[in-house]
């Protein structure tokens, strides 16, 4: 039986800040692999398949040493959860070698709005006029990064923009499982179901890393794992609405590591987008935090 952690949000904080570091590791691996930085480039597809292989092999160890029991997953969940999210990571991983990591991360930010907007058909939950503004304000943001003027225009943006909608296609499921099952279970399984999926999508074109990409995608896995155990941890001990806003730190991550590692700045445009994007967001999370306060007081 699962039992719910103890609130505590100093430590739900920390933890996501780290979370939030480590996920900006991943895309700045994914961009040296993808981008011909460690050796010939590998497709998106089989740097994807390393984040799951390697984040299930950590995974699947700590289950064992920890004896934790898995009971009665959700499979029907877990499956659609995985796929989405398997898909969004992919398409992430491919912006990542396209476009500076702000942007795409930035874009990726949408995944909450693309969330909000699913949760009406899928989930019957109404959507009053704050939450619409704060979508139309990340998405106005999004426009801005994707520069669609003629000369500027970002093909490559579109590649996050599909990572953000099937995220918060992945958040529906998330939703779902949230209170149900223990942390530990829904990253074994979640783990496990996107290795699968993950093996047979990239049989197709693999090809033999370079040590260096070896490292890389061992580095992958261990920091997603990492970001997971924080992330989903942090989620037990606070409420989503406190929570939220911390892990929009993995921008800023982000631009650090691509400046430090690639020497990309983010331009004035880009600044412009990333600020709308992270204004909708966190406009949004803090009306979901109204939303699930008034529930709880009635």
């Amino acid at each position: 039986m699962f039992t719910p952690r103890a609130q505590n949000p100093a430590l739900a904080a920390l933890l996501t800040l780290c979370a939030s570091a480590f996920a900006a590791g991943t895309t700045l691996l994914a961009k040296a692999i993808g981008s011909g930085a460690l050796g010939p480039a590998l497709h998106p597809l089989q740097v994807s398949q390393g984040r799951f292989l390697f984040a299930f092999l950590l995974i699947g160890s700590f289950t064992l040493a920890s004896r934790t029991r898995i009971s009665r997953p959700a499979w029907g969940t877990h499956l659609l959860r995985s796929s989405f999210g398997w898909g969004g990571v992919t398409l992430m991983f491919a912006a990542a070698a396209l476009i500076p990591l702000s942007d795409a991360t930035a874009i990726s930010f949408l995944n909450p709005v693309f969330g909000m907007m699913l949760a009406i058909p899928l989930l019957g939950e109404k959507v009053g006029p704050v939450r619409w503004s704060a979508a139309a304000v990340a998405l106005i943001g999004a426009a801005v990064l994707l520069r669609p003027a003629p000369g500027s225009f970002q093909p490559a943006a579109l590649l996050a923009l599909g990572a953000a909608v099937s995220l918060g296609i992945e958040l529906i499921f998330i939703k779902r499982l949230s209170g149900r099952e223990g942390p530990v279970q829904i990253l074994l399984v979640n783990n496990g179901i996107g290795l699968t999926i993950a093996t047979l999508a990239m049989l197709a074109v693999w090809q033999p890393p370079t040590m260096a990409q070896w490292a890389a995608l061992a580095g992958i896995g261990a920091l997603m794992a990492s970001a997971q155990v924080c992330f989903v941890n942090a989620m037990a001990r606070a409420d989503a609405s406190f929570v939220s806003p911390f892990f929009y730190a993995t921008l800023v991550f982000a631009t650090l590591y691509d400046f430090a590692i690639f020497g990309v700045a983010p331009d004035l445009v880009s600044t412009l987008g990333m600020a709308l994007i992270l204004g909708g967001a966190g406009l949004l999370a803090w009306r979901e935090g109204r939303i699930r306060e008034a529930r709880g007081t009635a």
